[in-house]
């Protein structure tokens, strides 16, 4: 009899921990969209300077360093992947590593209504590699008359119990971004 009753109390702790680090770990996509309108810029002008990481400290001021570690392709499609370290922009000492694979395609010549687009990829990992996630994005820019318009959907993933701040933390650099990015063709012109 007591032996029959161990086991049960053990399987419903174990049962119970299980539930927790599941709660704690599963990581349901979420998505996220934002666009903008640059006037007076051409959408090749947008996307070279997007496509470019080297600016990315400009738009996006969370990250603190990085490194490219390969590319291949052609001004239709480049593709590259770097590695960055960034800091959150709400809790300014906590810092995620993350690697991000590129695709940078523009239609072929002679398309009517070109399209620009960056796709990305990013693993990014806390605690130094224990914990990550993966986000997609698709960046895309059009012409508006003389004017850019400019959007990006993203998927991502965040623990259940941290989806207020991940999506928090995921507006405010996107929005940073698309800000530094209008500022920037502004004062261009």
């Amino acid at each position: 009899m007591y032996f029959g009753r161990r086991n049960t109390k053990s399987l419903v702790i174990g049962s119970a921990v299980l539930l927790v680090l599941y709660v704690l770990c599963a990581n349901r996509p979420r998505k996220f969209e934002i666009d903008t309108m640059i006037y007076n810029v051409k959408p090749v002008e947008v996307w070279e300077y997007m496509s470019d990481f080297s600016k990315i400290r400009t738009l996006n001021p969370s990250v603190l360093s990085f490194k490219i570690i390969g590319d291949s392709g052609h001004a239709h499609d480049w593709r590259y992947t770097v590695e960055y370290y960034e800091r959150t922009s709400h809790w300014p000492h906590f810092f995620s590593k993350a690697t991000a694979d590129y695709i940078v395609k523009k239609t072929m010549p002679g398309e009517k209504d070109p399209t620009y687009t960056i796709e990305s990829r990013h693993t990014t990992c806390f605690f130094k590699g224990i914990y990550c996630v993966i986000s997609t994005s698709e960046f895309k820019c059009r012409a508006k008359g003389r004017d850019t318009y400019c959007e990006e959907d993203i998927v991502y993933q965040c623990p259940p119990f941290l989806g207020i701040i991940c999506r928090r933390e995921l507006e405010n650099q996107r929005k940073t971004v698309m800000e530094n990015l209008t500022a920037i063709f502004s004062n261009s012109g």
